[in-house]
């Protein structure tokens, strides 16, 4: 299955037409389903991203969100994924989107994989849009390559992992490509040159466990549409 490039040509035109292309995707679930769901990942890329998508005319209380990862750390941390959500998208009018958090205060991410789990079973599936980003390692959620538990991840059946990067900060909890996989529509969201580059790098047939982005990008299940500005 071929994937379709968006090129924008600044990161305002990347937000807020990707915030359209989301809402539309939405409202069509809504209309159609009755309720929405959608994957959102965090790090700083995507909040022009968020802030665009709150401003959305949605029936915001028929959509359900989680995230794609999140560091083991507590809303209050900074490095916390879901605050940066109800900081930059659940605002206004999109507070009443239902909000499903990974996190959940166990000791350690594969004590919380359990209880997620039943969290996470209440979005409906398949998620209309799972929105993804990419690091410079090609890591994509928190499916790190130098993880050791990459491969077990990627090979899973169950929508959970538990991840510790070595070269990343905090123990993770991530979506399984089995989960990331169960959608109507895959976008990766990226700005810069560097990651067009490696998008493209990516792109080229190769191992997943080298770049873990190539589980989007080298797949026929889910259409996978690319948006990137400089």
């Amino acid at each position: 299955m071929s994937v379709e490039l968006h090129a924008c040509p600044d990161r305002a035109a990347l937000d807020a037409a990707l915030a359209a292309e989301l809402a539309a995707r939405l409202a069509a679930g809504i209309m159609a389903r009755g309720s929405a769901s959608l994957v959102l990942s965090g790090g700083r890329t995507p909040l022009g991203l968020f802030a665009a998508l709150a401003a959305q005319p949605l029936d915001w209380s028929r959509v359900w969100i989680t995230l794609a990862d999140e560091r083991w750390v507590a809303e209050s941390h900074a490095d916390s994924n879901a605050a940066l959500l109800r900081t930059h998208l659940l605002q206004g009018a999109a507070a009443a989107a239902h909000f499903v958090a990974l996190y959940g205060g166990e000791a350690t991410p594969a004590l919380g994989l359990a209880a997620a789990s039943t969290r996470l079973s209440a979005l409906p599936r398949p998620f209309d849009a799972v929105v993804l980003g990419m690091g410079d390692d090609g890591h994509t959620a928190s499916l790190f390559p130098d993880a050791a538990e990459l491969a077990a991840a990627l090979a899973s059946t169950a929508p959970l992992a538990a991840v510790t990067p070595t070269l990343a900060p905090h123990p993770r909890i991530t979506l399984t490509p089995a989960a990331l996989l169960d959608s109507r529509q895959l976008y990766l969201h990226i700005a810069g040159a560097g990651k067009r580059t490696l998008f493209e790098r990516a792109s080229q047939p190769g191992a997943v466990t080298e770049l873990p982005v190539r589980l989007a990008l080298q797949q026929d299940g889910v259409p996978c549409a690319v948006w990137w500005a400089p």
